[in-house]
């Protein structure tokens, strides 16, 4: 059966997209995804999970970080990304590395790529790390979210202002950090 996942945020990277597979031939094809919105909604805390980031600039430890979600949306909302081909085996190791996250099906709501797929699944925020309104403090991880514009930027004319232009951006600070201290899966980024 062929799989793909429809990225939206990091594994648009291929080099992020690589690490988390184990392979270096990572192909990206440019999709869009219809009826749900892109913002910064999946809540981390910071100081209780798997990898925890300090503030570059005064070493302070933020309480919660922000990353990229798909939320439900009407009909006429869509967002850019790219679907990934992906083996079983390599399912698993991107379930270990979107721990926070669920995937769903989203076969019937994806246009585009030259390749045909027989199932399409995204990542969305599990409800217990779901976070419509950010909490006081919540921060972006900056590398997090320039290593997204640069990965959409690389993915062919146009891309980076369509996902400028489909992504809320919310309010929370963007924040230089650096990996204070963590017990991280294998394939899972260190730099945010």
């Amino acid at each position: 059966m062929s799989v793909a996942v429809f990225a939206y945020g990091s594994l648009v990277s291929r080099a992020s997209a690589a690490e988390t597979l184990g392979r270096d031939d990572v192909d990206l094809e440019p999709a869009t995804l219809t009826g749900r919105r892109r913002g910064f909604t999946l809540l981390r805390d910071n100081r209780a999970c798997e990898k925890t980031f300090a503030r570059r600039d005064d070493d302070s430890v933020p309480d919660h970080v922000l990353a990229l979600n798909l939320d439900p949306g009407s009909p006429g909302d869509a967002v850019n990304g790219a679907l990934v081909a992906v083996s079983e085996e390599e399912v698993e190791r991107l379930d270990l590395r979107e721990i926070r996250y669920r995937r769903i099906e989203v076969g019937a709501l994806v246009d585009g790529g030259e390749a045909s797929f027989e199932r399409v699944f995204a990542y969305v925020a599990r409800p217990e790390h779901h976070a419509p309104t950010a909490p006081a403090g919540a921060i972006v991880i900056a590398a997090y979210e320039q290593s997204i514009e640069t990965a959409f930027a690389g993915l062919g004319p146009g891309q980076l202002e369509r996902y400028l232009e489909t992504t809320d951006a919310g309010t929370a600070e963007r924040v230089d950090a650096y990996l204070l201290s963590g017990e991280i899966p294998a394939g899972n980024p260190r730099r945010w």
